[in-house]
């Protein structure tokens, strides 16, 4: 019973946006979608390394994100924007109460996605939706918490991540939180972060540079209480942890 609740709860979201927001099926992605081979060909590359190079990354930082945003006890509904296979989706379901929702543009992530969560004995409290994230098919104030691991750089050039704040921060209820970002939580051991980079072997990006560029996005938005995060863990010298931006919707007058 509980999660045929849920589902509706889903499907009721979807079917009543907000003013302003418009159902990604019902209006074309500002760039064109991929092609469906190259979607698959991009979801089988990542599969792969969720399950392999950065299988690590993913439950420390669920255990983090539930420590920090105080989640445990958290009821409602939480989505991941960009989660692609899904993995922090399934760890934060492990380790909390909340429905979580895959909110993806690429859908050949979907089926991988629930096989995983029901190994994980969690699909029941899982859903997936295929959506861009600057045109987010939920209504206005639903969410608790919204994530995002290394999506953001896909998502486009400084207007296209405003517009994807916009969203997450309209999706977000009152009192809600979001924590958006790319790398490393800060309890990742710093023997396996640099074991990862090494593997990686990709050009280093100005984190700084970024870190300033998201911060003028939020401020822009008129977002207040956010708060721009630079992991640098003892004995993670020289190793790029990333960086993270938190921010909080206000809650409701007399809660």
């Amino acid at each position: 019973m509980t999660q045929r609740i849920i589902a509706l709860v889903v499907e009721l979201a979807l079917a009543i946006p907000a003013v302003g927001c418009t159902s990604v099926a019902a209006k074309q992605p500002a760039r064109a979608p991929a092609e469906p081979d190259d979607q698959a060909r991009a979801a089988e590359g990542m599969i792969r390394a969720s399950r392999g190079m950065l299988a690590p990354v993913y439950a420390p930082l669920a255990e983090y994100l539930v420590d920090h945003l105080d989640l445990a006890d958290r009821r409602g509904v939480g989505i991941d924007v960009g989660s692609g296979p899904g993995t922090l989706i399934v760890e934060l379901a492990k380790r909390t109460r909340m429905h979580w929702v895959n909110a993806d543009i690429n859908p050949h992530f979907f089926p991988p996605f629930y096989r995983l969560a029901e190994e994980a004995g969690v699909a029941h409290r899982v859903s997936a939706v295929r959506a861009d994230a600057r045109r987010l098919p939920f209504r206005s104030n639903w969410a608790e918490a919204i994530v995002s691991r290394g999506s953001v750089h896909f998502w486009g050039g400084r207007k296209e991540r405003k517009q994807g704040f916009a969203e997450i921060y309209r999706v977000l209820a009152p009192g809600g939180v979001a924590y958006i970002g790319r790398g490393f939580s800060p309890n990742l051991p710093p023997e396996t972060a640099r074991r990862i980079r090494a593997r990686q072997g990709r050009k280093k990006y100005d984190r700084s540079k970024l870190a300033d560029q998201l911060a003028d996005i939020l401020d822009d938005l008129g977002i207040d209480d956010y708060r721009v995060h630079l992991p640098d863990p003892p004995g993670a010298e020289g190793v790029n942890y990333g960086l993270w931006v938190e921010f909080r919707k206000p809650a409701a007058d007399g809660e």
